[in-house]
Formats: C-alpha cells, structure tokens, sequence
C-alpha cells in the first residue's frame, strides 16, 4: 500500500495475503463489514472499536450564518453529521510512525 490513499481494493489485497483466503470470499468480508457500518450509522447509533476510534453521529440545528462572499445573513438548516474521534493508542500509532505494535 502507498502513502497517499488505500482504497477498498488495497484492503482487500492486504487481507488476501494476511488470512491467506480468497479474493472472493475478503471482498465479501469486507463489503459485509462496511454495510453493517453504514447501516448503524444511518440508524444514528454509533460504532466503537477499540484500539481505533469512534464514529459518532451528531445532530446540529439550524443556526444563522453569513455568506461569505457577499454578507449577507442566512439560515443554516438542521443537519445530522458523522465525527471520527480516533484512539488514544491510533493517534500515537499515527504521531510515533509505529508499524506494528
């Protein structure tokens, strides 16, 4: 894997080569795993794991904001958001450079 992005594709390949299983059976693990995140979340319950983060879902309200380019007031509207908050222990593995702990 390179620096700049990891695709789904990328983490496939890597966890062929861990678990030593096939393609096809990695790339419905890991399509299982991402759809059970995503479907926790839409539902607004948040997803922990320890030793990564925490995915949680806020609600914000409307407030009054400014249009940058000419001013002018306007009305934020309510919306849901989605933060990553990640481990103490990823955070370091990120600021330290760690490959393996």
């Amino acid at each position: 894997m390179d620096n700049s992005s990891t695709t789904k594709n990328d983490l496939v390949e890597s966890l062929c080569r861990e678990l030593d299983f096939s393609k096809k059976q990695v790339q419905e693990l890991v399509e299982t795993l991402f759809e059970m995140i995503k479907a926790q979340l839409e539902q607004g319950n948040d997803i922990k794991i320890p030793g990564f983060g925490n995915f949680t879902v806020r609600s914000k309200r409307s407030r009054v904001g400014r249009n940058p380019k000419t001013g002018e007031t306007m009305e934020i509207t309510a919306r849901k958001v989605l933060t990553f908050k990640p481990s103490t222990i990823l955070r370091d593995r990120v600021q330290n450079g760690a490959k393996k702990s």
